[in-house]
């Protein structure tokens, strides 16, 4: 049935339809307590995300020494979910983050291109829990008899028929710890334009693509390098060339720039640490590095085995 403004309208609710959804559970404390009062509404929400996350988790086995239950949950990722840019998604982190915000969260850098750990603290403190108890008490002080069925409806969710405990965790993409997300707010399927931008174009692409936001905070030293990464890319991908020179060898230009814009922000993060690793001079830097932006993708995980088999074998 369409509306005034020719739109369709969605249909009304009967009976306990409203039940049917699948929710993303956000406490009621972030809203109620005074401890919370100054969080933004998107950190609130932010939260519920992440702790829906904490089942796939706890399916997952994710787990630290000391059992502590650890997700992966990415800027990219938050930049989908909450449709927002990656400046937005790290304001988001901040705020809830136990270094310069409120501590609901804390994140533990895992290098080598891999996803932070996130560790999602309980949102109820000492104190909370007797501010509730002394309510509690306070309101079946009085006649037993006639609260005590009122309290008990109270502390439910106030559904008869309660569906939350499903979630479609799948309705935002999970990473295995050694998987990093694309961190991309592009997608190619969605705007086949892409291979046709000009250098501007490329720009803008990457510096969503590959989070450079989050990068530059992360890596506070390594600012102009990453500038330059950015820049080396969209020149690479707006050349009018028809073959570009990698490592020595000239490949058409389509591959090169299907491989470039294939790269996320752990391929970034990938290559800047294998650039401190590097001991060897380098006569000509640009190139080095735009073939080691090529060969990313394909090196990254025999370079991550290699670290791995190290580590067990020291």
């Amino acid at each position: 049935m369409p509306t005034e403004r020719g739109r369709p309208a969605f249909p009304y609710h009967y009976g306990y339809e409203a039940e049917s959804y699948t929710f993303y559970r956000v406490p009621k404390v972030l809203f109620s307590e005074p401890e919370f009062k100054t969080l933004s509404t998107d950190a609130r929400l932010l939260y519920g995300l992440l702790l829906d996350r904490m089942q796939l988790s706890v399916r997952n086995d994710w787990m630290d020494e000391e059992g502590r239950v650890y997700i992966f949950f990415t800027v990219g990722s938050i930049m989908e979910a909450l449709a927002c840019g990656n400046k937005k998604a790290g304001q988001l982190l901040a705020e809830l983050d136990d270094r310069k915000g409120i501590g609901l969260i804390s994140r533990v850098r895992q290098g080598m291109g891999r996803p932070d750990r996130i560790y999602v603290h309980k949102c109820i403190t000492e104190d909370m829990s007797k501010r509730h108890v002394l309510k509690c008490q306070k309101d079946i002080s009085g006649d037993v008899e006639s609260t005590c069925h009122d309290m008990s409806k109270g502390h439910t969710n106030k559904t008869d028929i309660n569906k939350t405990e499903k979630n479609e965790t799948d309705l935002i993409e999970s990473y295995p710890p050694d998987y990093p997300d694309t961190g991309s707010a592009i997608s190619r399927d969605q705007n086949p334009g892409l291979d046709e931008m000009d250098r501007e174009g490329y720009l803008e692409y990457f510096e969503k693509a590959l989070s450079m936001d989050a990068l530059k905070i992360d890596f506070p030293l390594k600012t102009d390098q990453l500038e330059e990464i950015k820049d080396l890319l969209a020149e690479v991908c707006s050349t009018k060339r028809d073959t570009v020179r990698i490592s020595g060898d000239e490949r058409t230009t389509a591959e090169v720039r299907a491989r470039l814009m294939s790269l996320n922000d752990g391929h970034i993060r990938y290559v800047l640490e294998s650039l401190d690793e590097t001991t060897t001079r380098v006569r000509n830097i640009r190139q080095y590095l735009l073939t080691a932006l090529y060969n990313a993708p394909l090196t990254i995980n025999s370079y991550y085995d290699a670290l791995v088999r190290h580590d067990l074998h020291g």
